[in-house]
C-alpha cells in the first residue's frame, strides 16, 4: 500500500517538523536562561504541565486519526469526513475545559505537583502558566487539524504551518526576552500568539472540498454520537495512558524539585536537548498511525506488520547516529546555555544517560506502542503504560532519587526502567499477533 517513495514523502516533512519543534524548545530554554536560574527553573516546571496537556490533546487527535485513516483505507470518504468534523468538536470542547481548569486552579496545581519551591521560582512558574494556559484551545484544535492532514499523508502542509508557527515563536521569544526584557512573560506570550496563528490557519485549510478529508459546516456543527463513540473508544484509553504517563513525568519533575535549583535547571536543559536523538522516533510515531491505520482499514494485517518493522529499523538507526553526534558535540551545545558549573555537570550526565537508553529502548517503547494503537489494540497499551508508569517511572524515581539519595540521576535511571518494562510488554504483545483481531471501525 505504501511505496518507498510514499513513505519518504510522508516521513521527511514529519522529521523536519520535529526538528522545528525541538529547536523552538531549545531556543525557549536558551533565551530564558539569561533571565536567571529561577526563571529557567520556573519555565521548566510549567513545561512539564504543558507537555501533559499537549500529550492528552495529541492522544485525543490520534484517536480521531486512527478512525479517519481506517476509513480512508476502506475508501469510505463520506464517513472519514464526518469523523473529522466530530474530532474537531471533541477537541475544541476538551481543550477549552482544560484552559478554564488551569486558569482557575493554577496556583493549586503548581503547589500540588511541585510542593514548596523557592519563591522566585514559583513566581516565574505562575506567570508562565497563566499565559500558556490561554493557548490550550488553540493547541487542541491545532493537534486535531494536524492529525487529519497526516491521515491524508499531507505532512508537507503541517510542516509549512509548523515552520511558520515556530519562526513566529522564536522571533517573539527574542523580542520579549532581549527587546522588552519581559522574562518568562515574553516567552509565554510568543507561544500563545504562535499557537493561535497555526490553529486558525491549519483549520482553514481543511475547509476545502478538494481535499481527501475535508471539514464542512455539516460535519463540524452537527452532533453524531456514533462517530464520537468510535473516536473516543480509541482516544479515551490512549488519552488516559498518555495523560497518566505525562502526569508521571510531571510528578517526577516534582521529585526533582526537591533537589535544588541546579538540578531542576539541569533536568530542564537535558529534557530540551534530549529531543535531538529521538527526532526520527517521534516522526515515525506519527507516521505509524497513518500507515498501520490504513493497512488495517483495508484488511491487510501482514502489510501493517511489514511496515512496522521497516519503520522501526529506521528509528533505531537514526536514534543511534543522532545520539552519538549529540554526545560528541555536547560541549558546544551546552555552551549555548547560561548555566552554573553544577548545573552544567548534571546536564552532561543526564544527556549521555538518555542517549544510551534511547538507542536501546525508545523505538520498542514508543513506535511499537503506536502500531498497536493504530490497529485498535488500545486497552493493552493503556494497561501497560499505566502499570509501568506507577511501578517504574514514579516508584523507582522515589526509590533511587529520594530514598537512596541519588538525586536527579536516580530519577533518570527510573526512566530507563520504565522504557525497559514497556519494551518487553509491547514486543511480547506484537509477537502474539492478538493485535490483528482489532478493527476500530467495525
Amino acid at each position: 500500500m505504501f511505496t518507498n517513495q510514499a513513505l519518504k514523502k510522508l516521513l521527511v516533512p514529519l522529521v523536519i517538523e520535529q526538528i522545528l519543534v525541538m529547536m523552538v524548545s531549545m531556543a525557549d530554554t536558551m533565551m530564558i536562561s539569561y533571565a536567571g536560574e529561577a526563571a529557567i527553573s520556573g519555565v521548566a516546571l510549567v513545561a512539564m504541565i504543558d507537555y501533559l496537556v499537549l500529550t492528552i490533546f495529541s492522544a485525543l487527535a490520534t484517536g480521531g486519526a486512527v478512525i479517519v485513516s481506517q476509513y480512508l483505507g476502506r475508501k469510505d470518504r463520506d464517513k472519514a469526513n464526518l469523523s473529522a468534523g466530530q474530532l474537531m468538536i471533541v477537541s475544541a470542547l476538551v481543550s477549552a475545559a482544560g484552559m478554564i481548569l488551569c486558569l482557575v486552579l493554577h496556583t493549586g496545581i503548581l503547589t500540588l505537583l511541585f510542593g514548596k519551591i523557592e519563591t522566585d521560582v514559583m513566581e516565574a512558574a505562575e506567570t508562565y502558566f497563566i499565559i500558556v494556559a490561554c493557548s490550550f484551545p488553540f493547541l487542541g484544535i491545532y493537534q486535531a487539524s494536524a492529525a487529519l492532514f497526516r491521515s491524508m499523508q499531507k505532512t508537507n502542509i503541517t510542516m509549512y504551518v509548523s515552520a511558520a508557527m515556530n519562526i513566529m515563536n522564536v522571533i517573539g521569544n527574542a523580542i520579549g526576552t532581549f527587546g522588552l526584557h519581559a522574562g518568562v512573560a515574553g516567552v509565554a506570550v510568543s507561544t500563545l500568539v504562535a499557537r493561535a496563528f497555526a490553529a486558525i490557519l491549519l483549520t482553514a485549510f481543511l475547509f476545502s472540498s478538494k481535499r481527501e478529508v475535508c471539514l464542512s459546516a455539516h460535519s463540524v456543527f452537527s452532533w453524531h454520537s456514533e462517530f464520537q463513540k468510535r473516536i473516543l473508544r480509541i482516544a479515551l484509553p490512549n488519552s488516559i495512558e498518555n495523560g497518566l504517563f505525562a502526569l508521571g513525568r510531571v510528578l517526577v519533575t516534582g521529585i526533582v524539585a526537591l533537589f535544588g535549583t541546579a538540578q531542576i535547571a539541569a533536568n530542564g536543559v537535558a529534557n530540551s536537548i534530549d529531543q535531538i536523538p529521538i527526532i526520527v522516533v517521534n516522526a515515525v510515531n506519527l507516521a505509524m498511525i497513518t500507515v498501520v491505520g490504513q493497512c488495517i482499514g483495508a484488511g491487510k494485517q501482514e502489510q501493517a506488520k511489514a511496515y512496522t518493522k521497516k519503520l522501526m529499523k529506521l528509528s533505531y538507526l537514526a536514534t543511534t547516529v543522532l545520539g552519538v553526534a549529540v554526545c560528541a558535540l555536547l560541549p558546544v551545545i551546552l555552551g549555548l546555555y547560561e548555566l552554573s558549573p553544577e548545573a552544567y555537570r548534571y546536564s552532561c550526565i543526564l544527556i549521555v544517560m538518555h542517549n544510551i537508553l534511547a538507542a536501546l529502548l525508545h523505538p520498542t517503547s514508543f513506535n511499537l506502542a503506536n502500531s498497536l494503537r493504530a490497529s485498535g489494540d488500545v486497552r493493552f497499551t493503556m494497561y501497560v503504560g499505566i502499570g509501568s508508569m506507577l511501578l517504574f517511572r514514579l516508584g523507582s524515581a522515589l526509590l533511587f532519587g529520594v530514598i537512596l539519595q541519588m538525586g536527579v540521576i536516580g530519577v533518570w535511571i527510573a526512566m530507563g526502567a520504565d522504557w525497559t518494562a514497556r519494551s518487553v510488554a509491547f514486543v511480547l504483545r506484537y509477537r502474539s499477533g492478538k493485535w490483528k483481531q482489532f478493527n476500530a471501525i467495525k
